[in-house]
Parts: C-alpha cells; structure tokens; sequence
C-alpha cells in the first residue's frame, strides 16, 4: 500500500492533535530510547523528541516516502523503514508509542503483548488509533466498494482493517502483563472544507488500499461515488462540515 506522505501533511495540526493527548498521558519523566512506531512524516517523533529531549529517539515505518520526509524533518532523529510485525530493538525501548499505526497491522491479541514484551521493566506502550469503521465515512468507502465495475478487486481492501478489541478485551488482555493499563475513548470533530475536504482527509489515510487498487482512469469515478455516499450525512454550514473521528487510547506500563 502506498502512501502519500505530501497528501498526509495537508491536514497535520488535526492530525497530531491525538498524539499530543496521548503524550500528555505517559507516565514516563526521563526515557532514555523512545521508539516511534509507525512514525509517518515525523510529526509525532516531532513531538517525543520535544518532551525527551534527552533520549535517543527512532522512528519506524514500511513506507519509504513518509521515511524520507521525517528524516528530512528531523535530521537528528533516527529513522528505519520496517515492519512492526518483524521489528526487533536491540536494546529494550522505555516507551514504544504508536500513534495512528497499528490499525492497520492485524491480530492485536498477539502484537500488543508481544509489544509490552519488548519494553524495559517499567517501561510504557502508548497506542492511539482511529476507532471509525462505523462512521458515515467508512460505511461509505465500503458501499462505495461494492459497485460491480470494481468489487472484485476492493474486497480486500474493504477488510485490511478490523474492529479494535474493545476496552474490556484490551485490560484482560494486557493487565496480567503489566503494572497499569488506562484505556480511553474520545471523538475528535475535525472542520474541514465541505465534502471535498473530508475526500482530501481521507485521500492521505483510509482510501489509499481503495484506490491504489483501481486504474488511475477508475479513481474519479470511485470518489464520485464516495462523495455522494457521505453528503448525506455530513451537512455543511458556510461551506464547512464536521466529521466526528473518534479515536481508542492505550497506555500501559510494563511490570
């Protein structure tokens, strides 16, 4: 899946809003290796270098264009084009934090321990992730994807994602593992720039396994569809809308 680091940043303030939220909830003071998971542009490792000013901090993600942008960003940071799935630290991080990543990597049930057993004793995970597939905004992409002309090819790529575990799921999960666990939930409402705005949110992000899937000639005609499966749903006022986001937050501390 290809991502469009460029497209990403148009909308970065609101999207590194969630990870200010969750960098004010860590319960760490002096870490001395931060590792940013899925870093993207480096918007996030932006920020864990601003608090830990005194730690070693490395970001990680598969794509090689959101690599070269944070790198470029942030040259005094180290950055490492990888999987999370295979990622092994040579040393045992004080914080992994993952911001807006691991929805997209499957079998949380297994990666979040596996995570958690990565980390120094005492030493946190921090995971936020959007908690949206029920929205407006993706029961269309989904419906969208139906259309015969392309629903062959799309099925995939309406299931990449799965519904988060529930809290409940997440503290059974993880609590026997861990000295704490908080878990969270709060929804976000973006103003963006009418329909096109939410298209233009969702182009960096949620539609990319959608139309990296058609023919370039295909993709105005999906979006098409998509924008009239959303405008029902998302009035505008002076030519503004509002799209909820809600998001789950993670924090646990490892014993």
């Amino acid at each position: 899946m290809r991502w469009s680091a460029t497209q990403y940043a148009k909308f970065l303030d609101d999207r590194t809003r969630p990870a200010r939220d969750l960098l004010a909830a860590l319960p760490l003071e002096a870490p001395d290796l931060v590792v940013d998971i899925g870093c993207g542009p480096g918007n996030s490792t932006a920020l864990l270098a601003e608090r830990f000013p005194g730690a070693q901090v490395v970001g990680l993600d598969p794509d090689a264009d959101m690599i070269r942008t944070a790198q470029a960003a942030l040259p005094g940071c180290c950055f490492v084009q990888g999987n999370v799935e295979s990622w092994r630290p040579e040393t045992p991080p004080d914080l992994i934090f993952a911001n807006a990543s691991l929805q997209w990597v499957p079998d949380h049930r297994v990666l979040l321990p596996h995570l958690v057993g990565l980390l120094r004793p005492g030493g946190a995970l921090a995971v936020q992730m959007p908690d949206n597939l029920d929205e407006p905004s993706h029961v269309a992409m989904r419906r969208s994807a139906a259309d015969p002309r392309w629903s062959a090819r799309l099925a995939a790529a309406a299931g990449q994602r799965q519904p988060l575990l529930s809290p409940v799921a997440l503290h059974a999960l993880l609590r026997p593992l861990c000295a704490r666990v908080d878990v969270w939930r709060t929804t976000y409402h973006v103003e963006l720039d009418g329909l096109e705005g939410i298209v233009g949110w969702f182009l960096g992000s949620a539609l990319r396994p959608y139309l990296d899937r058609l023919d370039k000639a295909e993709r105005p005609a999906f979006l098409a569809a998509y924008r009239r499966e959303i405008a029902p749903h998302y009035p505008e006022v002076a030519g503004r809308v509002l799209l909820p986001f809600p998001r789950s937050f993670l924090v646990a501390t490892a014993l």
